[in-house]
């Protein structure tokens, strides 16, 4: 467990009380609750997604978490807040559960991966307009884009790189 407390000076506070996110390195048996999670903030974010598209990534979305560094994200009340996936300096994966969406623990989950693991890169559906302005608002910029994905399913591809 990786342990990030953060002071009142440039924390994040919500209603009075500072935020403290604990990391913990991600199991076998973590997923069925990041497939969990997963799913429900695709769910919530990805509505351009067809049924049958979002059934074809959550079949493979097991074969990916191997072959990434996954945290799993739990907030100062012990509850997953997200999960995070990096590969080197690219976050592969940044989810939350929806009921934590626009609280600030995405940012926080990101500006902590940035410092520790100095991430560079980032790619983002570009449909997903409220997390590719996220990561613009988060010193990140557009590098390239693709009309399709990695997979050539009709998702374009925001290649996002951090300004230095």
């Amino acid at each position: 467990m990786i342990p990030f407390k953060h002071t009142r000076n440039g924390a994040l506070t919500i209603k009075g009380d500072v935020i403290i996110l604990n990391a913990n390195t991600a199991t076998k048996s973590d997923y069925p609750l990041i497939l969990k999670i997963w799913e429900a903030s695709v769910r919530k974010t990805h509505h351009f997604l067809k049924e049958s598209d979002l059934l074809f990534y959550k079949e493979i979305i097991p074969q990916a978490l191997d072959s990434v560094n996954l945290i799993v994200w739990k907030n100062q009340n012990h509850k997953v807040v997200g999960f995070s996936g990096i590969d080197k300096d690219e976050l592969v994966m940044l989810f939350l559960d929806p009921q934590f969406i626009g609280q600030g623990y995405g940012r926080e989950i990101l500006s902590t991966l940035v410092r520790k693991y100095d991430i560079k890169r980032i790619d983002v559906n570009s449909q997903n307009v409220q997390a590719k302005r996220f990561y613009l608002k988060s010193n990140f910029k557009i590098d390239s884009e693709d009309p399709v994905d990695g997979f050539g399913k009709p998702y374009p591809i925001t290649h996002l790189i951090r300004s230095i």
